[in-house]
């Protein structure tokens, strides 16, 4: 029983705490998506662009502002087309658990490349946004579990 005991604490102690909200753009010109290479502290990853949602801050704009952040670009239009609908846990931060909206969404782009640095005091954090083919993006270009799933089902909706 006390083994029991330890294991369910242990559970718990594991179990994220909070939920955290981010939201996704995927813009597609030409056949081609966009993508984003960050490196935060070091952490190489690709996803799709977009990011976390400010405390008072809704999810429209959350969006429209990491565009606008992260690539200078002014969203036009946007259609919702997915929110996560499985438990993920934060790859950065285990008390934190991920639910993710991402929208299809039209921009003006005036560059086929652009880097900006998001760094702030205590963290470093660079942005690489670029297009690549969806035809020939893989599951395994991507990081993160959620954005996975998203491209299959994006590739099965562009089909």
């Amino acid at each position: 029983m006390r083994r029991l005991k330890e294991l369910i604490l242990q559970a718990l102690r594991s179990m994220p705490t909070k939920f955290v909200l981010r939201t996704y753009g995927i813009l597609i010109k030409d056949s081609q998506v966009l993508l984003a290479d960050e490196c935060l502290n070091g952490f190489r990853f690709t996803k799709f662009p977009g990011g976390g949602v400010e405390l008072g801050e809704g999810i429209i704009d959350a969006l429209k502002r990491e565009m606008m952040e992260e690539g200078q670009l002014l969203v036009k239009d946007m259609q919702h087309f997915y929110t996560t609908d499985f438990f993920q846990v934060s790859a950065f931060r285990p008390e934190d658990q991920i639910i993710s909206v991402y929208y299809l969404i039209d921009a003006d782009v005036p560059w086929s490349e652009y880097e900006s640095d998001q760094s702030v005091p205590g963290s470093e954090h660079t942005v690489k946004l670029y297009f690549k083919s969806l035809h020939e993006l893989l599951d395994s270009d991507l990081t993160f579990p959620i954005d996975k799933v998203v491209l299959k089902l994006l590739k099965g909706f562009k089909q």
